[in-house]
């Protein structure tokens, strides 16, 4: 039974992923694609906006088909990570908790189930399981969530300066 949980964790974890990352590169159901993405990522002060736009969509769309299909766990796992961490920073926080105000509910609920993945495993029907993989998960995990947090705080600290408020005088 614990397998089949895990199954279904990945699944709808992973797939919803890939489907966001699908909205970002292909545009695909009423996404930006990457272009519209891109100029998102400019507006977010990312610099240099492109090459974190495609990481940040390629993370969500090959993490979320890597844990649906189980392959290479934790791996998809920090790219998630990263991805989530990113959006709640940049996005969510400011906005509160709840996802009906744009709060970080939601990017929340995806890290809790990766990390229920990351620390369990991925189950009995993975691909991890069918080829034999087996990586070092623990250190993998650790070094991996570390670098994880740092890249994050990289991409954050790297952003361009906030652009100075205008200042209008009126005419007397």
């Amino acid at each position: 039974m614990v397998a089949a949980g895990l199954l279904v964790l990945r699944l709808v974890i992973g797939l919803t992923l890939a489907a966001h990352g699908a909205q970002k590169v292909f545009g695909w159901w009423g996404g930006p694609g990457m272009q519209n993405w891109t100029a998102g990522m400019t507006r977010m002060r990312m610099r240099p906006a492109v090459p974190w736009a495609w990481m940040s969509a390629l993370a969500e769309l090959l993490g979320g088909l890597g844990l649906a299909a189980g392959l290479l766990i934790p791996l998809p796992n920090l790219a998630i990570l990263g991805s989530m961490l990113v959006a709640i920073a940049l996005v969510h926080w400011p906005k509160g908790f709840f996802n009906t105000k744009g709060g970080f509910e939601f990017n929340l609920s995806i890290i809790a189930a990766i990390a229920a993945v990351a620390l369990a495993g991925p189950g009995a029907y993975s691909l991890d399981a069918v080829l034999g993989i087996h990586l070092p998960e623990p250190i993998i995990l650790v070094a991996g969530t570390i670098l994880t947090v740092l890249g994050v705080g990289v991409a954050l600290g790297t952003r361009a300066p906030q652009p100075a408020p205008e200042n209008k005088t009126q005419a007397a």
